[in-house]
């Protein structure tokens, strides 16, 4: 399992790269909150995606399209995965669900 020091690194970096592409939107059609553990991205409809830390198990759990899917950081790939075995990338999973939300193309910057 990953320390605490690179786990926190990893996270911030995961949801500054979410801001930014929410940043890309009119904030009319989404909203990004992010409060220490948890980034909330609600669309128009009011309805949301929430990307939340869980520090006892170094994973990130992302709520949306009516499931929660824990995401743990891959070694070998660099990539946060599902940690069912889906072959779900938190990234992919995260811009799917708001996108559906929203209506709107969520991607990222580079």
């Amino acid at each position: 399992m990953m320390d605490e020091s690179l786990y926190n690194q990893r996270v911030a970096a995961v949801f500054k790269r979410m801001l930014a592409a929410a940043d890309q939107l009119d904030p009319d059609v989404l909203e990004a909150d992010s409060t220490g553990d948890m980034l909330t991205l609600t669309a128009r409809s009011r309805e949301k995606c929430i990307v939340n830390t869980q520090r006892a198990v170094r994973q990130i759990w992302v709520a949306g399209k009516s499931q929660g899917i824990h995401f743990s950081y891959d070694e070998a790939s660099g990539t946060w995965k599902d940690d069912k075995g889906k072959g779900l990338e938190l990234f992919s999973f995260v811009a799917d669900v708001v996108s559906e939300l929203s209506g709107e193309p969520f991607t990222y910057p580079s």
